[in-house]
């Protein structure tokens, strides 16, 4: 077990950066599964025969211990490394389904919430925050680029579950059809779902787990100064732990950004099928479809993926600040928009909501490079972690809050656009809190700052050492023809990672372009 220690795990001469990338990837792909658990749940209501609410409350537990875990564990997460975290994320994210196929066979809803929700939502938490940590120190020059590849593979992660889940569940039960509205999979179907997800889930965290690995003392980028980083506005070179971090008030501005901007994106996110109905009834019929709407819940999973990506990316040039700047106040005009004008025009209304999303979407993936200018490498998986329970706020208050307005206005299936005017004004309201709260984040003062000395080092091996068995890294010491059999080996698993990570993001972007074609074909 002593290949798990971080001091274990320090990257030999030779090991390329960019196999760190796919690893964040396998892993986000993987507990990115958790935004799909609508294919079965109306299969699970059916089985247990029970209501939605008690169905539901899987998920909310998932999400809750996500954001729990992150913060309890984030210091351990630190200490421990990422190879270790990714195991343990891994063997807690499979048990879940694991867990769960014994309660979906035993017809025991309890052995869910413990399987899926707890241990599940344990390895959500510790998955998501790891790979991030180790990124943002592999990419010290590009940290935006960095961890938006990675938080991607979230987004992404979804759109490849739920065709895989659909397809297993027809194979388990040949009488299912997920075309078919009200066709519900057998029990033995979903035992056989959870259980190929637990174990497909693992196998694929697993090549996250032998890929990982963290930077040797003093490494840098070639080519990077940290000197002239450091004079970015905003960016610091210092260090701050996780305990002082949360004594600061830039931590609290930042939790608050990140509250008011997924709240608002979970305000779309979670209502977007009747809502692009409601925004185009007239006379008690609507021009969308069911599979219409379905088109448009796919373009926006695209865009929510796609912004993760393209806006953590481009922060890197306009600065962080900037980039919520835009999240935030250009959010709250294109919600006004949507409120006011946008049944008057479906492009207008796909295009103000699409673009809603990719900022929800950014959002996640450009929180962790704010952290670390503010924060620095030295504990930010750790106030990541802590960050994120403003994730957990926020998924229980966006969907709070248009459903509670909803429900005064009258029965689903009967609204229309006039009753969305006070949740979406809402979210505008919030995002302008968010917006200030963003302007009022400065430098953080030189009083938390850890004091020079008392930093770790980020490794504990020299950048020549041979630091275990992981594939590529070669077994002999010295030997000239080992050392080029190794950068064999390692060029092999760059381009097989990446081929693996790449083939599931290009099956999951085919998938939603054929289902977002139907918002304009019908």
């Amino acid at each position: 077990m002593r290949a798990l220690d971080r001091e274990r795990t320090v990257a030999s001469r030779g090991y390329s950066r960019w196999l760190v990338p796919p690893a964040a990837l396998a892993v986000h792909l993987s507990i990115g599964q958790a935004y799909a658990t609508s294919v079965y749940k109306n299969s699970l209501i059916a089985h247990f025969d029970t209501g939605q609410t008690q169905v539901g409350v899987i998920f909310s537990v998932a999400i809750v211990m996500l954001g729990l875990s992150a913060a309890v564990c984030g210091p351990w997460v630190e200490r421990a490394g990422p190879r270790k975290t990714m195991l343990v994320s891994a063997v807690c994210w499979s048990s879940g389904f694991g867990v769960s196929a014994l309660g979906i066979a035993a017809g025991q809803l309890w052995l869910l919430y413990l399987g899926y929700g707890v241990l599940g939502g344990i390895g959500l938490g510790l998955g998501y925050i790891s790979p991030v940590s180790t990124l943002i120190k592999w990419f010290p020059d590009r940290p935006g680029l960095a961890t938006g590849m990675a938080i991607m593979g979230f987004g992404g992660g979804a759109l490849v579950a739920t065709p895989i889940s659909n397809q297993l569940l027809g194979f388990y039960d040949p009488a299912y059809d997920a075309g078919t509205a009200g066709s519900v999979a057998s029990g033995e179907a979903l035992v056989g779902l959870f259980a190929t997800l637990g174990a497909g889930y693992f196998l694929l965290m697993m090549m996250g787990v032998l890929l990982i690995r963290v930077p040797p003392e003093g490494w840098l980028p070639e080519g990077f100064d940290p000197a002239r980083t450091a004079k970015a506005p905003l960016v610091t070179s210092a260090s701050v732990s996780a305990s002082n971090a949360l004594r600061t008030p830039q931590f609290w501005l930042l939790w608050t950004v990140l509250f008011t901007n997924v709240t608002a994106g979970i305000g779309i996110l979670e209502h977007a099928s009747p809502l692009i109905q409601d925004f185009f009834r007239d006379g008690g019929t609507t021009a969308v479809t069911a599979v219409a709407a379905g088109g448009f819940v796919g373009m926006l999973s695209l865009f929510n993926m796609a912004g993760r990506f393209v806006w953590s990316s481009a922060s890197d040039v306009i600065g962080r600040r900037p980039t919520y700047m835009l999240y935030l106040g250009a959010g709250a005009v294109l919600y006004t928009l949507m409120a006011t004008a946008g049944g008057s025009s479906m492009l207008l209304f796909v295009a103000t909501a699409c673009l809603i999303l990719s900022f929800y979407g950014g959002g996640f993936a450009t929180v962790p490079a704010y952290l670390r200018d503010l924060f620095g490498t030295y504990q930010v998986g750790a106030i990541h972690g802590r960050l994120l329970t403003a994730w957990s706020a926020a998924g229980v208050a966006g969907p709070l809050i248009i459903n509670a307005f909803l429900d005064a206005e009258g029965e689903p299936g009967t609204l229309t656009q006039s009753a969305y005017h006070a949740p979406l004004f809402t979210m505008v309201g919030l995002l302008v809190v968010g917006f200030v709260a963003n302007l009022m984040v400065r430098p953080v003062a030189e009083r938390f700052h850890e004091p020079e000395g008392r930093v770790p080092a980020a490794g504990a091996a020299p950048p020549d050492t041979d630091t275990g068995p992981a594939p590529g890294e070669g077994a002999s010491a010295g030997a000239a023809a080992s050392d080029s059999a190794a950068l064999r080996a390692r060029r092999t698993w760059l381009v097989a990672s990446w081929a693996v990570v790449s083939v599931l993001l290009l099956y999951a972007l085919t998938r939603i372009l054929s289902t977002a074609a139907r918002l304009f074909t019908g």
